[in-house]
């Protein structure tokens, strides 16, 4: 028939979250990154960690989930208002320090999965020796000193 258009059948687009491609960015970045030599500490923020030496990266695996709730809290509850607020909120300009955050947030997930990180807390030394569930930094290190002493 003249005039009927031919039915087009096409994928649906689905909505691209740059988080997505963030995350996996740094999972190859962090694959691709040469071990950490020092102090690496793992945890949430709701498991905080003592007798943290100053020379220690602390990572919060929880850090992306928050910037996440602080990215979308108080959006409307209308689903096109509440995604024009939040693009208006990345176009301004302290957009730019919350993506950065983003990325390092990241990374940091990143490198306890590179790691193989278990459990939460965990106390990491030169990528090689781990204590897991002791929030005293300082004890945890003694321990990982203990065993190196005692290793053959």
């Amino acid at each position: 028939m003249q005039g009927t258009p031919s039915p087009c059948v096409r994928a649906m687009s689905r909505p691209f979250h740059f988080r997505y491609l963030l995350a996996a960015t740094l999972c190859v970045n962090a694959i691709l990154t040469p071990a950490y030599a020092g102090i690496e500490v793992f945890t949430v923020a709701t498991e905080p960690m003592t007798s943290v030496p100053d020379d220690a990266v602390v990572v919060e695996l929880d850090a992306p989930a928050r910037l996440d709730g602080a990215l979308s809290m108080d959006l409307p509850t209308d689903p096109d208002a509440a995604a024009q607020a939040a693009q208006a909120r990345m176009r301004s300009e302290d957009w730019q320090h919350v993506f950065k955050e983003y990325g390092r947030a990241y990374e940091a997930v990143a490198r306890a999965w590179q790691l193989g990180i278990e459990k939460l807390p965990a106390v990491v030394v030169d990528g090689t020796y781990v204590v897991y569930g002791v929030h005293d930094v300082a004890q945890a290190l003694q321990r990982i000193k203990q065993a190196r002493e005692n290793r053959p």
